[in-house]
């Protein structure tokens, strides 16, 4: 009973639980036992967020704690203010909240903290399971094993490969995050500084190659956009992090350079795409064809589709390619509709909670409660809405604070980091910004891309702390006030 109490004492272990959990909620026949389990994952954090604040004083040695704080006091006033039916999702949406920022971005207030570790743990993790989901998946479409039973659509999703994921666009968000913990893995700093078993080249070449299918076939512009926002990000880092000093001559020529790099990888990545969604499309017809004469033109799967559904799915040809030829996808729509929703409350917000019901009483009803349209799918437009102009303007100074800093012990150090993990957190977390203006993500979601994105931010928070040794000790007015660490 002891050690029980010690290990829910563990943050550490919370957090690979979770991110596994929240992993394992994307996977097809996984889902429901995975939902399950994210109740009690979810009661332990709370609990979590608690006992730190107990027992680490974790908000007072928080890095920019103050604009966290203020930003919790007016997202708590938003939802009084706004006291609704849906006054529950709210609360919930606010203790997920409290554990992206206490719970991980907050793991640097941990005494003893060994982040390195855990986060070859995660990326390790990460590769494997990847790599085993997108063997799985290839090898069911390459031999026609596809069907629907109720919300799964198993390989194929309107015309994308979705693999053993129960979408595409999280399918390609998860590869491109296999990628960079594969680049993460490659660095010699990170290998050296582990006690833990080591990945091989073959696991990590294995993963890439999957992920870089995966990605392709699935047809997600808005991870396309973040891997290669990831790329050019870390492309200036090599170009700039010069430590031997950077003429204006130099600059101009880099800065050049990066630019026809940048359009290089862009359209290569387009034509390539588009390349292998048509040249393997052709390929999968004819294997396709050749299993059915196999099997005697018999549909294996016929029997799952008519009995589960009792609607077969078609055998069409597959291009891999939207079926909603909009490039927004409807986002467009949804964003028309925010508009509407922050003039109900414009300074306080309306709550997270209210965005659909508000939707519905107030406006013209265009978020209703299904899985694309519950959602803004834009991270910031998202906070705005919720917390009005005064959170999300706190919300931004806390996210400037730490960008500011973040971009100084990048550049600015004397030494180079170009053998640790620290561009490639950055890289991310930069691109993650991007990204963050198309899909469900940034802060008021329950899902795997919002918690690694505030996991990622713990680490380089980590990075920040230790570059910041001095704040520590340093106080705005006298001792025992606030510290500076706060600001």
């Amino acid at each position: 009973m002891i050690a029980v109490k010690e290990k829910l004492k563990d943050s550490s272990l919370f957090r690979k639980l979770y991110i596994a959990d929240l992993f394992f909620c994307n996977i097809a026949f996984l889902q429901i036992p995975a939902y399950v389990l994210l109740v009690f994952l979810f009661v332990w954090g709370l609990g979590l967020v608690i006992y730190n604040q107990r027992v680490n004083n974790t908000f007072f040695k928080l890095r920019f704690g103050l604009w966290v704080g203020a930003f919790l006091v007016f997202s708590l006033l938003s939802i009084i203010i706004n006291f609704s039916a849906t006054i529950l999702y709210s609360l919930i949406m606010f203790i997920h909240v409290l554990v992206c920022f206490f719970v991980f971005y907050g793991m640097h207030t941990e005494p003893n903290f060994d982040f390195r570790s855990e986060l070859y743990s995660m990326a390790r993790f990460i590769v494997y399971v990847t790599t085993v989901a997108n063997i799985i998946g290839i090898f069911c479409l390459m031999f026609g094993i596809r069907f629907e039973w109720y919300w799964i659509k198993f390989t194929i999703y309107e015309n994308r490969f979705t693999g053993v994921y129960v979408n595409p666009n999280l399918l390609g968000f998860v590869s491109v995050v296999s990628i960079v913990c594969c680049h993460m893995l490659y660095k010699e700093k990170l290998m050296k500084s582990v006690f833990q078993p080591r990945v091989s080249k073959i696991w990590i070449f294995t993963c890439i190659a999957t992920n870089l299918f995966s990605l392709i076939l699935c047809d997600s512009n808005a991870s396309l956009v973040l891997a290669l926002a990831y790329a050019i990000v870390y492309l200036i880092y090599i170009f700039f992090a010069d430590k031997t000093g950077l003429s204006a001559s130099k600059i101009i020529f880099k800065i050049i350079a990066l630019v026809v790099v940048g359009a290089f990888l862009a359209s290569s990545a387009l034509m390539l795409r588009t390349i292998c969604q048509t040249g393997f499309s052709v390929v999968l017809s004819k294997t396709n064809s050749i299993i059915s004469v196999i099997m005697g033109d018999e549909d294996i799967t016929s029997g799952i589709s008519s009995v589960e559904t009792g609607n077969p799915q078609e055998k069409k040809d597959v291009t891999f390619g939207h079926e909603n030829k909009n490039i927004d996808s409807g986002r467009f729509k949804l964003w028309k509709e925010s508009i509407n929703l922050f003039k109900i409350s414009p300074f306080i917000g309306i709550s997270n909670g209210n965005i659909v019901f508000y939707s519905e009483e107030y406006s013209n009803g265009v978020l209703n409660y299904s899985y694309h349209k519950s959602d803004l799918h834009n991270g910031y437009l998202t906070i705005l809405v919720s917390t009005g102009i005064i959170g999300f303007l706190l919300f931004g100074i806390f996210g400037f604070r730490f960008a500011k800093h973040s971009a100084q012990h990048l550049f600015l150090q004397k030494k180079t980091f170009r053998n640790d993990v620290y561009p490639c957190l950055f890289a991310f977390l930069f691109a993650y910004l991007i990204y963050a203006m198309f899909e469900k993500a940034l802060l008021y979601d329950i899902s795997f891309m919002v918690m690694w994105f505030w996991l990622m931010m713990g680490y380089m928070s980590c990075y920040i702390a230790k570059f910041e040794p001095m704040l520590e000790t340093q106080y705005l007015f006298h001792r025992k006030r606030l510290t500076r660490t706060l600001l």
